[in-house]
Parts: structure tokens; sequence; C-alpha cells
């Protein structure tokens, strides 16, 4: 394993960047060439299909099968101009990656001839082997019939030589099996209440669209030393390595000049995304070694949710061109800074208002703050739903530390929107008001500037802060499919909306008017929410017992965390508007609950076996090379030289036997506490053994590894270390 570590870091030594082939300098020129987008539709549709499709697309209607025939002529002759020979239904199960399943345009004709066909029904659905994906008990093993079912307003795409058709996946009784499916729900529900809700601004406001932009952070490492450390190959993080003399401390990474051969990757794997119409805008060094981000402009959700996992594919397939591989895990070395999501939410009107950006009089601005207070008041009802939807096994190892928010969902919003909030709850009443406090109230609201990122000072240790026209959402980990948190934030949001149009018609029906029985709501809501308004440091000590006082939770127990999809507020989110069935609630914490085990289950597996067959006869060898020299050194001195000479060895090799002891000790105790786990048929109760018996012995036994790591022999450590890992381009 030694030789093995040396013959990587050599390698790498003599990598050179690899040539990128860049289709035009100016990207406008090839963007979206792989995707059939609208203009491509208009000319390879006919004028009939094109007004359907487009009519699909803004209208969420369902295609009939004649008008499905008419668009897969128009996409398979695209498809095969392009140079495409196979076709796929591409959908999100709930593994957290994506899925597809290839087949050729070949069919057998007359006379035994070879023909390319591609038909309407073929476009449309699909019946793809679901026997093996997570289903949470929704099916058995042995059913296997599963159905995709075209998304119609995410764009087909080409990569290589496959045309891919974007698709939900249900089962086949009808139960979603995917995260589209129940996301595309939550879309229509927040368009609906918001749409209503708009009407008492503007009646020309007949859609509303959830948007997002996704900052996907990562790190890249040299593929011989990914291949040189077993940890990463399986289970995407070092589950040992003792922290580097050098790594964040200085900042000096962060927004740093980008090394040559990382610019060629991220310029490579732009050019791939630009081609299949992602928006990526932002690149940059970030704060731990090796660590990168790149960002796109933010999209309609369900279209950015598709870009981002279509991204990270890109980027793991361009990584290996360049001889790299990405790491996605949420905390692949400890000690320094792991990689989040941010997730950039905000809603805009088919009338091209962005609804969390401040308007520019009293009217528009009361619309900004109706819709800031209702997500202010969605967060704070659904907190520990929210936090469900981000935390899992990888996460839960970045989320509380000092490059995370914490396990505590809390807002931020900035002194000056904090004061407007505290003035309208502290100056409308339940009295009809009288002409100078109207007066004084929109006088106020009129105030707000433009640009209020000039005003709130950006708080990193907030789990949910708003950015001046957009709420970010920093708790997701940089491995998540958005979908999960996505479909809680816009269902909660929604069921926010649609109670404050309830509560203010109560009022209006009462005879007051418009703005006082908003301004009224509105007041409620602030004295309702406040609890979960938070300015200060989210990492402080101070902080975790004041948010126990206003009774936010602070759950870093992964399963008890999932658990709370269950409760009856969250099953009113998202059962009772019927995004989701009881049943495909229940199965998706099922899958949850199972992924988290499995990862535990597999980490423990490959820590075990580095510690027995890798770390321990290193340990052995160098000890045993200790020995020989003491052994040397009582042939040579006297007794009183020998003993001033060999304390210090004997230390030595005293220590080393007391770590592999422990090494091996603490390794047969996880076996155990693995056997018993495993025989617990309850999934949660399973998930709790795993986190409450099994996972603290990663850390246990990780201590004395890299405790070893110090005091062997750098020339026989059979594994790369964390300064070659992270300072090795």
């Amino acid at each position: 394993m030694a030789e093995l570590r040396f013959s990587a870091l050599r390698e790498v030594f003599n990598r050179e960047p690899v040539a990128v082939k860049v289709p035009s300098p100016v990207i406008s020129d090839y963007f979206g060439e792989n995707v059939f987008d609208l203009p491509k539709m208009e000319h390879y549709l006919s004028n009939e299909a094109y007004k359907v499709i487009k009519k699909v697309i803004n209208e969420g209607k369902s295609l009939t099968r004649q008008e499905a025939e008419l668009a897969a002529t128009g996409i398979k002759a695209w498809a095969i101009e392009k140079g495409a020979t196979h076709y796929t239904h591409w959908f999100h199960p709930l593994t957290d990656g994506t899925a597809e399943k290839h087949d050729g345009f070949l069919e057998i004709g007359d006379y035994n001839r070879v023909v390319e066909k591609f038909s309407g029904a073929v476009l449309v659905q699909s019946e793809p082997d679901a026997s093996s994906f997570p289903s949470g008990g929704i099916r058995n093993t042995f059913e296997a019939r599963g159905y995709t079912a075209w998304d119609v307003s995410s764009p087909v795409f080409i990569v290589g030589t496959t045309l891919c058709i974007p698709t939900i996946f249900v089962s086949y009784t009808g139960e979603a099996l995917d995260y589209k499916a129940p996301l595309l729900k939550t879309l229509t529900e927040l368009d609906r209440a918001a749409v209503d809700v708009c009407q008492y601004f503007d009646k020309d406001v007949t859609k509303v669209y959830s948007t997002l932009g996704i900052e996907q952070e990562y790190f890249l490492i040299d593929e011989a030393l990914y291949y040189a450390r077993p940890d990463l190959v399986l289970a995407d993080r070092t589950m040992m390595g003792h922290q580097s003399s050098k790594d964040q401390q200085l900042s000096d990474h962060y927004f740093g000049s980008i090394p040559e051969r990382v610019m060629s990757f991220m310029e490579d794997f732009e050019c791939e995304s630009y081609k299949l119409g992602i928006p990526v805008k932002t690149r940059h060094n970030e704060v731990a070694p090796n660590q990168f981000e790149c960002a796109p402009v933010f999209e309609e959700v369900n279209i950015a949710v598709d870009h981002n996992q279509l991204l990270m594919d890109i980027m793991k397939r361009v990584a290996r061109k360049h001889k790299f591989r990405v790491l996605f895990h949420e905390k692949p070395f400890a000690g320094i800074n792991g990689s989040g999501k941010h997730n950039n939410w905000s809603m805009a009107t088919n009338t091209g208002v962005n609804l969390l950006s401040p308007g520019k009089n009293p009217k528009t601005n009361l619309q900004f703050l109706t819709f800031l207070v209702n997500v202010v008041k969605a967060v704070n009802e659904n907190n520990d739903l929210l936090r469900a939807s981000v935390m899992n096994e990888s996460n839960s190892y970045r989320l509380g530390g000092h490059e995370a928010p914490p396990a505590i969902i809390s807002v931020f919003l900035g002194s000056y929107l904090n004061e407007m909030l505290n003035n309208i709850a502290h100056k409308v009443t339940d009295r009809k008001m009288t002409p100078a406090q109207k007066t004084e109230l929109k006088l106020g609201i009129g105030k707000i500037p433009e640009i209020l990122l000039d005003n709130t000072d950006r708080n990193r240790t907030s789990p949910f802060a708003f950015t001046g026209n957009r709420f970010e959402f920093r708790a997701v980990g940089s491995s998540a499919n958005c979908s999960g948190a996505m479909i809680v934030l816009n269902a909660a949001v929604a069921s926010s909306l649609r109670q404050f149009k309830k509560d203010v018609d109560v009022i209006i029906n009462k005879g007051r008017n418009k703005d006082e029985a908003i301004f009224q709501v509105l007041k409620k809501y602030i004295l309702e929410s406040g609890r979960i308004l938070f300015e200060g440091d989210g990492y402080s000590k101070e902080w975790h017992a004041e948010a126990a006082k206003r009774g936010l939770c602070n759950i870093k127990s992964v399963p008890e965390s999932i658990g709370r999809y269950l409760t009856p507020g969250s099953r009113k989110v998202l059962v009772s508007s019927g995004i989701l069935t009881d049943k495909e609630l229940e199965s998706r914490v099922e899958v949850e609950y199972e992924k988290f085990t499995k990862k535990v289950q597999i980490e423990a597996r490959v820590l075990g076996d580095l510690a027995i067959n890798h770390i321990v006869p290193t340990g052995i060898t160098y000890m045993t090379t200790l020995i020989a020299n003491v052994k040397g050194l009582k042939e040579v001195f006297s007794d009183i030289e020998f003993e001033r000479l060999a304390g210090a060895r004997k230390e030595m090799i005293v220590t080393i036997s007391d770590h592999i002891s422990s090494i091996k000790r603490l390794v047969n105790d996880m076996i155990e506490e693995r056997k018993k786990a495993n025989v617990i048929e309850d999934s949660y109760k399973k998930a709790l053994a795993y986190e409450n018996k099994v996972k603290p012995y990663l850390d246990e036994i990780r201590y004395h590894i890299d405790k070893l790591e110090l005091i062997v022999d750098n020339e026989i450590w059979p594994l790369p270390k964390y300064r070659e890992l992270l300072f090795t381009r």
C-alpha cells in the first residue's frame, strides 16, 4: 500500500492540463445546441404541434396521443440529425442520483430492413424495471413494473448519442417513486396560492413561478490519489487522516488564483454545460484547499433541479477525462470546511415581478412584505420539516460545523427589515385604523430601499437568510437532490399563503378595507413568528440556549430528524394538500431510514477493513523495526547508556502497541454492535441503533489511527495523507 501511495504521488506530479476544445469563444453561438428548446420546436414541429407543446409547457396541460405523435416526429428528426442513435427516459429515483435505460431507434421493418422509429407512445411513457429502486415498502421486490411519463415542462436533450427525455417515475399502482412528481405538484400548489394573494395587488398576475439558483460546492482530487484511498472510493469520504499542519487557516485558497489544471477542467465542464442549456455563470476557489464552487443563473425550480442533477453528472464525466475525481460528499475531510449546495429561492410572476424584491411604491412594497412575512411564517411553522428535508447521513457531518449553519432552523432578515416588521407589529391594531395610522404605515413601507443588499449584511451562520431579493437556504447538502428541500419549502409557503388568503378575506367580509385587513393579518403572523427570527451568531452557545427557550429544536440525530416528516403538522402540509399520499410519505421516510443505515454500515465496514488489514499491520511493522533497534542498542551499549538512549524508543513501542490494541478491540466491538443492529426489523429503531451504537465507533477508531499516523515512519504509511490529498494538484 505504501508503494501505491508514492506511485500515485509521482503520477500526480507528472500530470499536464488537458487541452480544452471550445466550439466557439462566444458562448451564445453554441448555448443550448443539444437541447430541444422552443426555437428548435418551432423549426422541427408543425405549427399545430408547436402551439400545442407551448401551451402544455405554459399551462401544465397533458398531451393527447395524437399530439404526442406529432411531437415525437419532430424530436426524432432533430435527434437523428444531431447524431443520436438511442433514447432514454431520464428520471430522479429516491437514490439522490439519476437513472436511465437506453433503447435504440432501431426497429426491423418489412423485408427485414432496419428503420429508425420513435413514436408518441414511446415519447410520453415507458416501463423500466423498477424492482431495485428504493420504494420504502410501497411495492414488493419481485414486483418489477414501474412507469415513467414525460415531463413536458423540462426540455429533452442529447448527451453523447442518446436522446434524454425528463420524466416522472411512478409505481404500477400509481404512487410516486421519485423526486420530480411531488416537486411538480408543489409548484402547482404554490402557483395557485400565490396567484390568489397577488390578486390583492395586481389583477394581471395569472401565474407565479418558483425560482432557484443553486450554488454547487465540491472538492477535486487527483484520480491516482483517489484510487489509493479505498475509503474515498467506497464511502466518498476519508474515514481516517490526521489534519494537515496547514490547511485553510490563512484563507489563502479562498477566491485565489485558480490552478491551471483545475481551470482546464472548469472550462471543459462549463462548455459541456452550455451545450445542454445550463447557464453556469460563477466559478471560484472555495475556503478549503482543493475545494471549489460553481453557480448558474437562477431558473424555474423544476428546470434548476434537472440542470443541477445533470451538472453533477457532467462534472463527474469531465473530471475523469482530466484525471480528477469530484467529491460531492458534504464532509470528505475532517477538520476543514465541508460542501453545501446553497439554494437561492424566490418567486416571480408572469408580469416580470420578483415577489421577494422590494418595489418602488407603497403598493408593491406591501406585496413584497406580504410574501416575505408568509415565507417567515412557513419556516416558523415547519422548521422541523425543513430540517428533515436536508438531514441525512453525509450532511450530518457538516451541519453545525464552522462552515455550515447549525441544525437549529432560524431566519435572518437583517436589521432594516426586522425593524420594519416590528413597526408593523406594534402599530397595527385590531381596531379600525385611523387615517393617520394608515398614512404612517404606508409611508414607512414606501421607504424600503430598492437594493436591500446594501442594508442587510449576510449571516453565514443562518440556515435560511434573506439576501436582498431571495432567501438562501444554506443547509442543503452538496450531494443532495434539491427536490427534497424544494418540495418542503414550496409546500410550506403554499400552505401559509392559502391560510393568509382565508384570514384576510374573513376581515374584509367584516367590512374592513383590503389594506387594513392585510396589515392586521401581517401583524398576527409577525408576532407568531418572532421566535424564528435571529440576527446573531448561530454557532454561539448563547444562541443554542436562547433557541431552546424559544421552543426551537436542535435535533442532531438523523433518524429523529427524519421522523419529523410524520408529525400531524408535516402531514397537513404534504398530505392534506395532495402533494403526497400517506402511503407515499411513509414510504419515503422508510427509504431515508434505510439509506442512513446502509451508509453508516458501509462506512463501518470500510473503516474496519482498512484498520485491520492496512493500518494495524503497518503499525506492527514499524513497532517490529523499533524493537529490533532497541535490541541492537542493547548489544552495543552499556546498561546505563542503553537506558538513556532506548527510553524514548521503548515509550513509542508501548504507545504503538496500545493504539493497535485499542483499534482491534474497538473494531471487534463495532462489529458486534452491527450484528445486534442488523437483526432489528423496525427501520426507525434500526437506524437509531446505527446512529447511537455503531456510528460513535467511527470517531473512536479514527482517533487511534490518526495518532499512529503521527508516529509511524512516513515511508511505510499505506494511505495518502491529508497534506498530499489537499495540496497536490
